[in-house]
């Protein structure tokens, strides 16, 4: 009994092994356009609906999907309706693991192919091409995954020699509705645990089709997963804002109105499915094909029946979940420990974080200006605003560093990880920025409070050069999400030679000014250490943007 136990165990690891590296290759393979195609393709309802089905059927896992879903949605990339579309599709997605499942490992057993496919993908692991060398790895998991599976058929005991195990489940069927409650609290319980929907139906399926449980059995099961699945996106969102919280819970509101009704109907449903799949499901080579469809006619017809009530189920997800009063613009806080790592996908949050950084260097910058020009009755007040904008930059910087640097620390491509590397350099040149926006800042504060005069050409100058360090600015701050293209290299390097050369004319006119008059010389050097803060702006706007075009 205890061999088993550990060769049950020993085959749903290789399982889940094998799915978990086939889902971070795909991921690797497609994720810029999988990010891409989750932030354009949510124009409407039907459109998100068909884009989280592909992106789910793409990467074979619906937790990572809804995951990234959760992410864009705490990081304000997508509303809560877009992402009920994405959620119902992401849910269509997954049925396809179930047909894999049962047609490739048990009409047609792959599980002799299994090994000859890793043996045609172990070279190109090898290879210095990170589109073959993910290939291979999409084949070895592959390979693992069905062997994984096979080793589970042959690990769990036939019924026949275990009629004991029937007996204890017999009793609990011919309750009628309780039946079907219990079993569906057990399919909860099962993906909860196991963290996957799919190993949860592997381990369905292969319990079926050993006799185990029967058909009507196995489908409440099913039902009960889809529930089950739902924690994975709800741990996501823990940690997140309260839109965050209900893109997860309309996850969860979702999957229970559908079983809601599938329970309600659940014998006609089952006998429905039993009279469409051709063969008998009380025989062990037909239940999983009849599962499979009773998994993907009970989501198509749950999509279909809730995809033109997106506007309600969001309000009543809005109701569920109050709103706490987070400022839109708090610090996002990342993944917990607890959600599976999909570096390749969730990059949304860390984006959001580094243009949220350049819109303060903007605020910074205008904020000094004004104080230069035109001191409140209480510039301190002002200035301590001003000091937590920069302190926001530091914790933004600190902590989007982290979260790429976890990134990194998982299986991304080659692509993902010069793409984290220049988002890297983008948020220290940032913060760089914030530095001398708060010094700048500090010296117009300390103008007023020491009182330092200025000649009025002085003071035309400062407001000329920060309309062209702000310009500068500007300039990056729209490339940030857009990306950086050959002719914008032209643009900034012209912008940074005009700083450059603005700067060393006025600090020529200002020494020539302290010569002719020694009176004014501690304004005139706090006039050049204004002057240096702005070239030093220059100078890091214009790494940021060459930073944003190695980064493409």
């Amino acid at each position: 009994m205890i061999g088993t136990t550990f060769s049950i165990l020993g085959s749903l690891g290789m399982f889940l092994f094998g799915m978990k590296v086939m889902s971070e290759a795909l991921q690797k393979l497609s994720g810029d356009r999988l990010r891409a195609m989750m932030r354009t393709m949510t124009s409407n309802r039907f459109a998100g609906l068909a884009t989280g089905t592909a992106v789910t059927t793409l990467v074979q896992s619906s937790s990572a999907s809804t995951v990234m879903v959760v992410s864009f949605v705490n990081a304000g990339l997508l509303t809560l309706t877009e992402s009920i579309g994405l959620i119902m599709g992401a849910n269509l997605g997954t049925t396809t693991t179930f047909w894999i499942i049962s047609f490739a490992g048990y009409k047609f057993s792959v599980s002799s192919l299994a090994l000859p496919i890793m043996g045609v993908g172990l070279p190109l692991l090898f290879s210095r091409k990170s589109m073959l060398k993910d290939s291979g790895e999409f084949l070895i998991g592959f390979g693992l995954l069905f062997l994984g599976l096979a080793f589970l058929k042959d690990a769990v005991p036939d019924i026949k020699g275990n009629p004991e195990v029937l007996q204890f489940i017999t009793g609990f069927t011919g309750m009628g509705i309780w039946s079907v409650l219990i079993f569906c609290f057990f399919g909860v319980i099962l993906t909860i645990i196991v963290q996957s929907s799919s190993v949860a139906g592997a381990i369905t399926i292969t319990m079926a089709a050993k006799g185990w449980i029967d058909y009507p059995t196995a489908c409440a099961v099913i039902l009960g997963e889809n529930i089950g699945t739902t924690i994975t996106a709800n741990l996501a969102a823990l940690t997140g804002n309260t839109a965050a919280k209900r893109a997860a819970a309309a996850h969860f509101v979702f999957n229970i109105i559908g079983v809601c009704w599938a329970i309600a109907i659940f014998a006609l449903f089952t006998r429905f499915i039993d009279w469409l799949v051709p063969g008998d499901p009380l025989e062990a080579g037909h239940i999983p094909m009849h599962m499979a469809a009773f998994h993907t006619l009970f989501n198509v017809c749950n999509a279909a029946l809730l995809i033109g009530f997106v506007p309600q189920l969001a309000k009543l997800v809005e109701r569920l979940v109050k709103d706490k009063s987070v400022r839109s613009n708090d610090h996002v806080t990342y993944e917990t420990g607890f959600i599976p790592r999909t570096g390749e996908l969730n990059l949304a949050e860390a984006e959001r974080d580094v243009e949220r950084m350049g819109q303060i260097t903007r605020e910074l910058l205008t904020g000094f200006t004004d104080l230069f020009e035109n001191a409140p009755a209480d510039p301190e007040a002002r200035v301590k605003e001003l000091k937590e904008l920069e302190k926001e930059s530091d914790r933004r910087a600190i902590a989007t560093t982290q979260y790429l640097l976890q990134c990194t620390s998982g299986r991304v491509s080659d692509q993902t990880m010069e793409r984290v590397t220049g988002m890297l350099r983008v948020v220290a040149e940032l913060e760089d920025i914030c530095d001398c926006g708060y010094r700048l800042v500090a010296l117009a504060a300390r103008r007023h409070r020491k009182q330092r005069q200025l000649p009025d050409e002085a003071l035309r100058q400062v407001r000329h050069f920060s309309s062209l360090v702000l310009q500068f600015m500007d300039f990056y701050s729209q490339r940030l999400s857009t990306g950086v293209a050959v002719a914008d290299m032209e643009t900034a390097y012209q912008l940074e030679n005009q700083i450059d050369s603005f700067r060393k004319s006025l600090r020529k006119e200002s020494m020539q000014r302290m010569r002719n008059s020694g009176d004014s010389i501690k304004a005139e050097m706090l006039y050049i250490d204004i002057l240096n803060n702005m070239e030093s702006i220059g100078n890091h706007s214009l790494n940021v943007l060459q930073a944003l075009r190695h980064r493409e």
